[in-house]
């Protein structure tokens, strides 16, 4: 495995391939768990190259979020990518992605402003532009993301859509403790008594489903039904549950396929996310 640390060696690694439609891209912030590595054997199932990148994009983070808590474990992570099989990995200090004078952004309007978006105003906006640079260097046939990130998944989408790149976007299971709570290098932060409050957030979502698999279908119902689950985890500070399309972020007032039931909550400091979504056969995910 290669690690490419500035865009000049990204980009012969790149040129040594030649044209390769079978080129897989796994983008990370690294702290890595079998979550990303979940991604990085859909990739290597699929495509004959996988390529990898472990960046901590600072213009994704708020001034008064973690960017400076987030873990990174630049060595750890890499030896876990070469083991799972992945050919290179970029990992580039900000500013080679940032370069002095840099002054472009990438706004997906609309979307970069609802649910995650609401919250972190700006986020969306880091998230697509260092996404695109990503993909603009890697050039891949396809790019692999997790379902945990349902809204990021919509506003990139949407991106490569508008701005014709030619990437599919794969999206990948969430995975899952085993008492149920999503893999996230954030959980890393969280106190053992933060730990214990998460276990919240798949319990709401594991309720709601059990009420949409007895018949209901009203989304407030269903949503206020997760919020009174959380409410009596008193660890946990609720940012938002709502029901949306899955596609362009905005409320629906059913439980129908294309669905997503979307949380966000804080334990402590740190701030977790979590979703449900029903697929095209009206199946309940999480």
């Amino acid at each position: 495995m290669q690690l490419l640390r500035d865009i000049a060696q990204l980009r012969a690694w790149r040129a040594a391939l030649g044209e390769r439609p079978d080129l897989g891209f796994v983008p990370t912030m690294g702290a890595l768990h079998a979550g990303h590595l979940s991604l990085v054997e859909a990739s290597r199932a699929r495509d004959a190259v996988t390529a990898a990148s472990i960046f901590v994009n600072p213009t994704q983070f708020g001034p008064n979020e973690d960017f400076d808590r987030y873990p990174r474990t630049l060595e750890q992570d890499c030896a876990r990518l070469e083991r799972a099989g992945v050919a290179a990995v970029f990992a580039p200090e900000a500013a080679a992605m940032y370069p002095s004078g840099d002054a472009t952004r990438i706004e997906v309007e609309g979307l970069s402003a609802r649910l995650d978006g609401a919250s972190r105003p700006g986020h969306f906006r880091g998230v697509a532009t260092v996404v695109a640079k990503l993909l603009h260097l890697v050039a891949p046939a396809r790019a692999y993301f997790g379902q945990k990130d349902a809204a990021q998944v919509a506003v990139l989408r949407r991106m490569a859509h508008d701005l014709f790149l030619p990437v599919e976007t794969v999206v990948c299971p969430i995975v899952r403790e085993p008492d149920g709570v999503a893999m996230s290098s954030r959980n890393q932060l969280l106190s053992p008594a933060g730990r214990a409050a998460a276990r919240a957030l798949p319990r709401a979502l594991r309720a709601m489903g059990a009420a949409y698999a007895a018949g209901e279908r009203g989304a407030a119902a269903l949503v206020a039904l997760g919020e009174a689950e959380i409410a009596r985890e008193p660890g946990l500070r609720l940012d938002f549950l709502r029901a949306v399309d899955g596609e362009t972020l905005l409320p629906v007032d059913a439980a129908r396929p294309g669905a997503l039931f979307a949380v966000a909550a804080f334990a402590g400091a740190t701030r977790l996310i979590d979703n449900a979504h029903l697929d095209a056969a009206g199946q309940w995910r999480m």
